[in-house]
């Protein structure tokens, strides 16, 4: 696509950055037909590609509008377009500039900025698990649309780690302390530190590490990202070069993964962090990367039993672990799916859009209720439709987001591992 930037971009990093991303788009809209928010309303600027024509004329000059900042407010950022793209467009990278640039000439109402304030404020910090109690003591109060945006309370499991006078295991990986997860499930951490130590591997997190930042880079706050990147990166540095090696840093969560994985690339112009962000991004792994590698061990400690031995689940990979980290796909069983089949679970898809997004989208599903409940429930419809006992995921938003419209158990797959493993 040819692109002319305005003498207000040309020189700019930003700018750049755009054409890059613009000059790889052919316009030939094979992203539509995977896009989400498309799907939904058949506006051809709720799609990727009228979202960049959108972005275009902005780096080319043209005065954005609150219309273009609502368009491109929409997107999820499922990042389903860019594994559809035969061009291999880098959508992302345009969207995260794009949206920057908006914001930054159109002001928004009121109430929204507000909201969005509150979200890259109170979400990543100490200040979110009182605040989420409360909201929960006071939900049935609550209008009906603001009892969408708290979650239920729910019965959860014990949220005990491995005794670490037991274990002692001389290899280790470290865990994301994270900031919605620990307040939302913590037992899913705890569930990832039982099954590491079920392979033979310590689970350490740093105290002083936290949020990865993905909340604040989001909602367009750059800065604050980069800062919740170089904290993390200042809390595992000593556990990176202690004497014991760190093997790996354990994301749980597939969108914090994704995000922390491109530490490299959100600090690769900080002089003091550029390379220090590389190794840790280079460190960083999904479970679902390291299943392949623990299934011969879970295998003996569960007496390796026939499919279906384990129960059904029907698994619904995040856009986050399809799409950016390349875990999941409709072409071909991931490893997690496969992982679990071996171990003895009867896995399943969703009956129909297996891999289409479910509408949780960080925070999104607060700051776009309609579509994002829209695609929850025709997602829900879905993996109901596979009549298995039990629905899994692998992020945080999803497992929330989905549990909200349905009765059946949302669980990450990492907690079946755990229940196989204590009976």
């Amino acid at each position: 696509m040819q692109t002319q930037l305005s003498p207000e971009f040309e020189s700019t990093t930003e700018g750049q950055q755009a054409q890059a991303v613009l000059r790889q788009c052919v316009h030939c809209g094979f992203c539509n037909a995977t896009c989400p928010t498309y799907k939904l309303t058949g506006n051809e600027l709720d799609g990727p590609r009228g979202r960049i024509y959108l972005m275009k004329q902005v780096f080319e000059g043209q005065a954005p509008t609150r219309t273009t900042q609502t368009h491109l407010d929409r997107c999820i950022g499922c990042n389903h377009c860019e594994s559809t793209c035969p061009s291999g467009v880098p959508y992302h990278e345009l969207l995260a500039v794009g949206q920057a640039a908006v914001d930054a000439r159109v002001e928004r109402p009121r109430q929204e900025r507000l909201m969005r304030w509150a979200l890259r404020t109170v979400m990543p910090s100490r200040w979110f698990a009182p605040a989420l109690r409360l909201g929960q003591a006071v939900r049935p109060l609550l209008p009906a649309k603001l009892q969408a945006k708290v979650p239920q309370r729910a019965v959860l499991p014990p949220a005990a780690w491995p005794d670490p006078k037991k274990s002692l295991h001389t290899r280790q990986m470290l865990m994301l302390k994270g900031c919605v997860q620990p307040a939302l499930r913590p037992h899913i951490d705890a569930s990832t530190a039982r099954v590491m130590d079920a392979v033979g591997v310590r689970a350490v997190v740093a105290p002083a590490s936290g949020c990865c930042g993905a909340i604040q880079g989001h909602l367009g706050d750059v800065e604050g990202a980069k800062n919740r990147a170089r904290t993390n990166i200042d809390a595992w540095w000593p556990l990176i070069e202690g004497q014991t090696p760190i093997e790996a840093i354990v994301v749980n969560a597939s969108g914090c993964g994704a995000w922390t994985r491109d530490y490299g690339k959100l600090l690769a112009d900080d002089p003091v962090y550029a390379d220090r962000a590389r190794r840790v991004s280079d460190l960083v792994r999904d479970p679902g990367q390291l299943l392949p590698d623990w299934v011969p061990m879970l295998s003996r400690r569960m007496a390796r039993r026939p499919i279906g031995s384990l129960g059904s689940v029907t698994f619904h990979p995040p856009c986050s672990l399809s799409h950016s980290l390349k875990l999941s796909s409709a072409a071909k069983p991931g490893p997690i799916e496969t992982g679990l089949r071996q171990l003895g679970f009867d896995v399943r898809l969703a009956a129909r859009d297996s891999h289409q997004c479910c509408g949780a989208g960080g925070a999104y599903s607060v700051l776009q209720p309609e579509m994002s409940m829209q695609l929850r429930d025709q997602k829900v419809q879905a993996l109901e439709a596979a009549g298995a006992q039990v629905i899994a995921s692998a992020n945080i938003g999803c497992i929330s987001h989905l549990q909200g419209g349905t009765a059946t158990p949302v669980k990450h797959w990492v907690e079946l591992l755990d229940e196989a493993l204590t009976g």
